[in-house]
């Protein structure tokens, strides 16, 4: 079994000793956050006034380091791990192109020392300055020749522009020609909900919302017909989400196809063809339906440690082992081996 989606709290003070150009040695840039907060809500603080175990509020402190990460695989009997962001998933919103491209070298060079050099059975995922595309290219060429840790690139839902625009394509072209996946990951619930005056409103639409604005706006701007090499995942917002965006983009493809001349495919062959991952919750209801429209072989089990306590993961994991109404060869590969096939590990994690 492998984890497709575990995460890693960031210490803005280790990630500044791997600084370089003008920004070297600069102690006055600690003054600031390095990453901008995605939206007003502070997590830690709603987790504290509700006694929610989520892993920077348990009894031993913040969770998530390299040994913890061990225990963790360890108790679960999983494989490893692919190491998401936490603060720096709003890379993204950062407009400051030489900030952005230096701090995400930094980060990457970060992940890699205290991370990924612990320990095989973790891997990473890749932060690139999706604010310049040329920049981010060359990045990944550097973290494909130099880390071989790093499983992937993460691009946040929470970007600035829509992922199907075309300033993005050296992104996906660089993406091809290395044959390493790209993860849209969901941006917070704070993006596009800042209508919503209570936290529990925007953390139930934030997710699946900021994940359906992309793909749908990739899907019909070309990106999976022009880029058919690219493994893209989706990851953290559930697969509900996936199952009624592809219903209503057959709708919309039924009506105005002609305004699309570009795709090859109808979305919904796109979204079972195998070139689209999506990350499911292992007690979604709607799982089983799922299976039967998007097929076992795209569906990606995650941890979501620590951002979820080590018990809640525990328990959430036996559940999903023990559900009746999904075979034992399809939680297999919702359990595992979709992952492997995403990030191309094969049998390299020993």
């Amino acid at each position: 079994m492998f984890d497709a989606d575990g995460h890693i709290f960031e210490k803005s003070a280790e990630i500044f000793e791997h600084l370089d150009g003008p920004y070297k040695g600069r102690t006055n840039l600690m003054r600031s956050p390095f990453f901008p907060a995605g939206d007003d809500w502070n997590r830690t603080a709603l987790a504290v006034a509700g006694d929610y175990k989520e892993g920077s509020n348990t009894k031993r402190g913040e969770e998530g380091a390299p040994d913890q990460w061990i225990e963790v695989l360890d108790a679960l009997n999983l494989e490893g791990t692919v190491l998401y962001p936490t603060a720096g998933m709003t890379l993204g919103i950062i407009k400051d192109k030489p900030w952005a491209t230096t701090l995400a070298r930094a980060y990457n060079n970060w992940l890699d020392q205290k991370f990924l050099q612990a320990s095989p059975r973790l891997r990473g995922m890749a932060l690139i300055p999706t604010v310049s595309p040329d920049d981010a290219a060359e990045e990944m060429r550097r973290v494909a020749a130099e880390i071989p840790g790093m499983a992937g690139f993460f691009i946040t839902a929470g970007v600035q522009r829509p992922l199907g625009d075309p300033f993005y394509y050296p992104i996906y072209e660089t993406a091809q020609e290395l044959d390493i996946m790209l993860a849209i990951h969901a941006g917070g619930p704070g993006h596009r909900l800042d209508m919503m005056d209570r936290a529990i409103m925007a953390r139930a639409l934030g997710h699946p919302t900021s994940q359906m604005n992309q793909l749908t706006h990739m899907m019909f701007s070309g990106v999976f017909d022009r880029f058919p090499e690219v493994r893209f995942s989706f990851m953290e917002a559930g697969i509900a989400w996936a199952i009624f965006t592809m219903e209503r983009m057959e709708e919309a493809y039924d009506q105005w196809s002609y305004e699309v001349p570009e795709l090859t495919r109808r979305p919904a062959e796109h979204m079972t063809g195998g070139q689209l991952y999506f990350h499911c919750e292992t007690d979604e209801g709607i799982l089983p339906y799922a299976v039967s429209v998007l097929g076992d072989r795209q569906l990606l089990y995650a941890s979501d440690y620590p951002h979820i306590a080590p018990g809640e993961v525990t328990a959430r994991l036996h559940e999903m082992r023990e559900r009746s109404d999904l075979s034992e060869e399809t939680k297999s590969q919702i359990l595992g081996e979709n992952a492997k096939r995403l990030y191309k590990l094969g049998d390299s994690l020993t």
